[in-house]
C-alpha cells in the first residue's frame, strides 16, 4: 500500500514535465510562423518599393531622354556641290640642275683677269676670265715664221724637181738624182702640213686663253683669284656655273602607285606637277613629267621620277627641299563634299544629311575618290543637299539641329 503510493508520487514530476516541454514547443512554432510572416511581409514592401522607384526613375530617363531628343543640336553644314577633282600624289622631292658645269682652264699660265661677278647670271659663250695670251702669241709667231721658210725650201725643192725631170728624160741626170729631189719635195711639204698644225695649235692656245661659259646659268662663288698660276691638270677649278633654267625636281612614289601612273602617262604623255613648299601652301613653279626611272630601288620599294620646270623667275633653287604634286586622275562631274562629313561605322561610310524639317538622316554613301580635304561621293548624295561637317559627335538618327553654315567648305583641290 505504501510502495504504490510511493510510485504513483515519482511519476507526477515526470507528467508535468512533459507537458512543460510540449508547451514550449507549441511556443517555438508559434513564433516561428510569425517571424516567416513578418520576415515574407518586409520582403513584399521591399519588392513593392523598388517596383515604385524604379517605375519613377524610367519615367524620369524617358522624360529625358525626350527632351534631349528636342534639344536642337548646334551644328556647322556644307552644301555638296557637283564638280572635277583633282587626285594628285605627293611627295618631298629635291630640285636639281640638269647641268653643272666647273670651270676649268685649258692652258697654263697666270690668270690676269676675272671677269665676272660671283652670282651673277651668265648666257653661254660670255667672257668670264683670262689667261696672259703673250706666251701663245710667241709660239704663234714662231710657228708662222718656220711655216714660211719650210714653204720657201718648199717651192724651192719643186722648182728643182721640174728641171730633174726635163733633164732625166733629155738622158742628162741619173734616176736617182730624180728621185732625191722627189723625196728633198715631199719632205718640205710634210714640213709646211707640220708648221701649219703648230701654227693652229697657238691659236687654240691663244683661244683657250679666254675662258667662255660653256652653259647659261648662274656664277658661283670665285674660286681662284687673279695672279695665280692655273694649270689645267688643276682639280679645283676656277669657279661653278649652274644651269636654272629649266630645272628638274626628282622625287620618288612607292612601286603600288607606278601603274596608276604609267596608265596616266600613256593618257597624257606630259603629266602636270606642281612644286609647292614645305607647308604645302605656296605654289613655288608649275612642270610636267619628264621621265621615269627605269628600275625600282628594292631598298625603298620606290621608282624615281623626273619633272622639269620653266623656272623663269628663278623660284627653284638646286639641291631644294619641295613638295612634287604629280596629277594622276581627274574625277569629272562629281558629287563633293568636305571629307569631314563622312563617318564611318561597321556597315560602311555614312553622312548625316540636314533635312528640311532641322533633323538629320544619317544616310550611307558610297565614297569615290578623296584629295586634299575634299570627298567624291559616287552614290547615295544629290547635289544641293546639306551635310553636317562638325558637330557630329553629338548626333544619331533624327536629332534635331540649328544649322550654321561654313565658311569655304570645299578645297582648292577640286574643280568646281
Amino acid at each position: 500500500m505504501n510502495s504504490d503510493t510511493s510510485m504513483t508520487g515519482a511519476d507526477r514530476p515526470a507528467s508535468a514535465r512533459f507537458t512543460q516541454a510540449e508547451g514550449l514547443a507549441t511556443q517555438l512554432r508559434t513564433m516561428s510562423r510569425r517571424w516567416w510572416f513578418w520576415a515574407g511581409a518586409l520582403l513584399v514592401v521591399f519588392v513593392l518599393y523598388r517596383l515604385v522607384t524604379g517605375l519613377g526613375r524610367s519615367g524620369q530617363s524617358s522624360d529625358a531622354a525626350a527632351a534631349i531628343h528636342k534639344q536642337s543640336v548646334p551644328v556647322a553644314a556644307a552644301a555638296a556641290k557637283r564638280g572635277d577633282l583633282n587626285l594628285y600624289l605627293t611627295e618631298i622631292g629635291t630640285v636639281t640642275p640638269f647641268k653643272t658645269v666647273t670651270v676649268h682652264t685649258r692652258v697654263d699660265g697666270e690668270l690676269v683677269r676675272v671677269l665676272f661677278k660671283e652670282g651673277q647670271m651668265v648666257k653661254e659663250g660670255d667672257l668670264l676670265a683670262e689667261i696672259d695670251p703673250r706666251p701663245f702669241q710667241v709660239q704663234l709667231t714662231e710657228a708662222q715664221g718656220q711655216m714660211a721658210r719650210d714653204r720657201a725650201s718648199l717651192v724651192n725643192a719643186r722648182s728643182q724637181l721640174d728641171r730633174y725631170r726635163q733633164l732625166f728624160a733629155q738622158n742628162i741626170v741619173a734616176k736617182q738624182d730624180l728621185d732625191n729631189q722627189l723625196s728633198l719635195a715631199g719632205q718640205y711639204e710634210g714640213a709646211v702640213k707640220n708648221d701649219e698644225g703648230l701654227i693652229d695649235s697657238a691659236k687654240l692656245n691663244l683661244t683657250y686663253s679666254q675662258i667662255t661659259a660653256p652653259i647659261s646659268g648662274r656664277v658661283g662663288l670665285r674660286l681662284v683669284d687673279p695672279g695665280n698660276i692655273v694649270h689645267a691638270a688643276d682639280t679645283q677649278g676656277l669657279l661653278v656655273i649652274t644651269q636654272l633654267q629649266p630645272i628638274a625636281v626628282i622625287f620618288s612614289i612607292p612601286e603600288d602607285d607606278l601603274p596608276g601612273v604609267e596608265t596616266a602617262i600613256k593618257a597624257t604623255p606630259q603629266l602636270p606637277v606642281e612644286a609647292y613648299d614645305r607647308s604645302l601652301k605656296t605654289v613655288l613653279a608649275s612642270g610636267t613629267l619628264l621621265t621615269l626611272d627605269n628600275e625600282i630601288d628594292q631598298s625603298t620599294g620606290t621608282v624615281k621620277l623626273k619633272a622639269s620646270f620653266p623656272n623663269e623667275d628663278n623660284a627653284l633653287f638646286p639641291n631644294q627641299f619641295v613638295n612634287a604634286k604629280l596629277l594622276v586622275e581627274t574625277k569629272h562631274d562629281a558629287v563633293l563634299i568636305p571629307a569631314v562629313a563622312v563617318q564611318r561605322s561597321s556597315q560602311g561610310s555614312f553622312v548625316y544629311v540636314v533635312k528640311p524639317d532641322q533633323t538629320v538622316d544619317m544616310r550611307m554613301v558610297k565614297l569615290s575618290a578623296a584629295q586634299s580635304g575634299t570627298a567624291a561621293i559616287e552614290s547615295g548624295l544629290n547635289p544641293g543637299e546639306l551635310v553636317v561637317v562638325d558637330g557630329t559627335d553629338k548626333l544619331r538618327q533624327g536629332s534635331r539641329v540649328s544649322v550654321q553654315l561654313a565658311a569655304n567648305p570645299i578645297s582648292s583641290g577640286a574643280t568646281q
